[in-house]
């Protein structure tokens, strides 16, 4: 017979028995999210107009990878053109010259304060602001390159600067919170060793910055794919754009919609692999660098409440 002593009148060098404490509103409550969960995918599944032969006939179709090759190519495409000029733009703002400061921060309030959606219809119809696009010297005849703007201007090229130049603003202000993360004596001390600043921002600075910079950046990856689907008011061929091409000749909205989501919630989910991969490398040394997945914590939770426990390892 186990018997439960109070740690004030036990005696001295006795193990205790420790009850744990029973949360029985918790329990309650994950059974009632399990069951509201379990109702909702029973009635998706049982309800006749979702149409599953439709999703199935449509989930792998050509037309659907079609979409995908350029969902996939603007999102890479997209991010690359941002990131890159997000860092230059993230240096200007950081220099002391007010000329690049102010420019930088013009670019940034400017494709920061607009719409995403408004900046892409503004790409695509281009043409009817101006005609052609001409390179050459301002305020002469000097021309070094000159092409008719809808021509050069494609759905999925408007699609393109619209998306990249729009991450670019919000990629600079991560790239400068990261740059300012770093401690300023790192510079100080390779400009003392002969550094120039273009090589002791690219050496010493920005690989230490990437702990900070990984993160969001990794978000906005996701995000940017997800914003992808908006260039469809332009037809760019994206998935989204070929989703509803289907649907307006078939009229099942839902359906499509369904396939559409179907994709996108596959394609987040690889790129969370790799994000978190990378915030635990670069986060290695850190009192948070330890990223540890939601399965992963909800097992280590269940395991430690049913784990029993002794009076020493209470009292530690």
């Amino acid at each position: 017979m186990t018997t439960t002593l109070d740690y004030r009148t036990a005696p001295a060098g006795q193990d205790l028995t420790v009850v744990p404490v029973r949360h029985y509103g918790r329990w309650v409550a994950a059974l009632a999210a399990v069951l509201a969960l379990a109702g909702l995918v029973g009635s998706l599944a049982t309800n006749a107009n979702l149409r599953w032969d439709i999703i199935g006939d449509y989930l792998f179709a050509d037309l659907i990878f079609d979409g995908l090759a350029t969902t996939l190519w603007l999102t890479v495409a997209a991010m690359a053109l941002g990131l890159t000029l997000g860092t230059v733009i993230a240096v200007m703002r950081l220099s002391s010259n007010p000329v690049l400061y102010g420019l930088s921060s013009l670019f940034v309030w400017a494709f920061r304060g607009t719409p995403l959606l408004v900046q892409i219809i503004f790409w695509g119809y281009a043409g009817a602001l101006y005609k052609n696009v001409l390179i050459g010297i301002p305020f002469t005849d000097i021309t070094f390159f000159q092409a008719d703007t809808n021509s050069l201007l494609t759905p999925a090229v408007a699609a393109l600067l619209a998306l990249g130049l729009n991450e670019a603003a919000y990629a600079s202000e991560i790239v400068r919170a990261g740059i300012q993360s770093v401690d300023s004596g790192q510079a100080e001390a390779a400009h003392s060793l002969g550094m120039r600043p273009a090589l002791t921002m690219r050496r010493i600075v920005l690989p230490q910055a990437m702990r900070v910079i990984i993160p969001p950046m990794g978000n906005e990856t996701i995000n940017m794919l997800k914003m992808t689907a908006l260039v469809s008011v332009i037809a760019a061929h994206d998935l989204m754009s070929n989703i509803q091409e289907v649907y307006a000749q078939n009229y099942q909205v839902i359906p499509m919609l369904v396939v559409a989501s179907l994709w996108y919630l596959a394609l987040v989910s690889l790129l969370s692999f790799p994000q978190a991969w990378l915030e635990r490398r670069y986060g290695r040394g850190t009192a948070h660098g330890g990223h540890t997945s939601p399965l992963r914590r909800m097992f280590t939770g269940f395991t430690s409440a049913s784990a029993p426990k002794t009076g020493k390892e209470e009292g530690r």
